[in-house]
């Protein structure tokens, strides 16, 4: 499959970010400076699929606003076929994050009312099954809440499913339709929720775990550290090459499961899928943007730097 048709549905907001300029001291004002761009988890994903060939089309909710109008103008110039509903009444879903001066999240508030609200009535519109029927794999968040996800799931039928846990609130929401993925992307702290075990459980017991809940094949990263990958053949782990400068991470987690599916849907074996989705990762903790360029070469480059997977017993 060389190009890919994905239909992403989930977050699409706007992301705000605080990044400090001195030491973090709690309670304390520091000094800093704050940016604004279009995020979100699905979003994000998907316009780094689109970077690496996939053809990308968008449904999300948004108000009728102006960073609803960012978020519109964003899906545009992307390329993407925007197919999202506005509300005029309403306010854009935001994020907002506080980060260090090395860029690691120190706290985030999410503003996300919205998608509490419509996501569940607007998986039970037609154009949602017309939307699955034109694309290979439907790509989704957990900013979708457990209603929304469980309708989903019985409109995605033989589709392809992808999705991303977002937060270990929110990954929860996945329980229903863990047998339902085709791949879930998620951190330690999101996939030990799901497999009832400790984020620092050794990789076999979280992947056990993670069977027993009904999730045949998942991805889980840990910030630097290696990344684990399981599907029917086993149990793989790849230790990522540290990035030649650390910018914003933000987004890296994104970057890897928008990739890592393009390379999938292309016939890809997971591991060799992987290697992909952390040059990706690691592009976007070097970007100041939270969806980095993927340029061939720039891309190829970073890819060289990433180890094969080291299988597991």
């Amino acid at each position: 499959m060389k190009s890919p048709r994905i239909l992403a549905i989930g977050g699409a907001h706007v992301d705000r970010r605080g990044r400090m300029s001195a030491p973090f001291v709690p309670g304390a004002s520091i000094p800093g400076a704050m940016s604004e761009e279009v995020g979100g988890g699905a979003f994000n994903a998907l316009r780094g699929a689109v970077r690496r060939g996939a053809a990308g089309s968008l449904m999300s909710v948004r108000g009728g606003d102006a960073a609803g109008e960012a978020v519109a103008a964003e899906i545009g110039a992307n390329g993407i076929s925007d197919l999202s509903s506005v509300f005029l009444d309403r306010a854009t879903p935001s994020y907002t994050a506080l980060l260090d001066r090395n860029g690691d999240v120190v706290a985030a508030l999410a503003d996300m009312g919205l998608y509490e609200l419509a996501f569940p009535k607007q998986m039970r519109r037609a154009k949602v099954r017309e939307a699955i029927a034109a694309t290979d794999a439907v790509l989704c968040d957990a900013n979708l809440p457990e209603a929304a996800l469980w309708r989903l799931a019985e409109a995605a039928g033989a589709v392809p499913l992808f999705a991303i846990a977002i937060s270990p609130a929110k990954a929860v929401r996945m329980v229903p339709i863990l047998d339902r993925l085709s791949c879930l992307f998620m951190n330690r702290r999101e996939a030990a929720v799901l497999a009832g075990t400790d984020a620092d459980a050794d990789a076999t017991e979280i992947v056990e775990g993670l069977r027993a809940a009904g999730l045949g094949r998942g991805v889980v990263t840990a910030g630097g550290s290696a990344v684990f990958a399981y599907d029917a053949e086993g149990l793989s782990m790849i230790a990522p090459p540290a990035p030649r400068q650390v910018v914003d991470v933000t987004g890296a987690g994104d970057a890897l499961a928008g990739t890592t599916t393009v390379a999938l849907l292309r016939g890809e074996g997971l591991a060799s899928a992987l290697r992909q989705g952390i040059a990706a990762a690691i592009l976007a903790i070097e970007s100041p943007s939270a969806v980095p360029e993927l340029g061939q070469a720039a891309f190829d480059e970073v890819l060289a730097l990433v180890p094969q997977a080291r299988e597991m017993a």
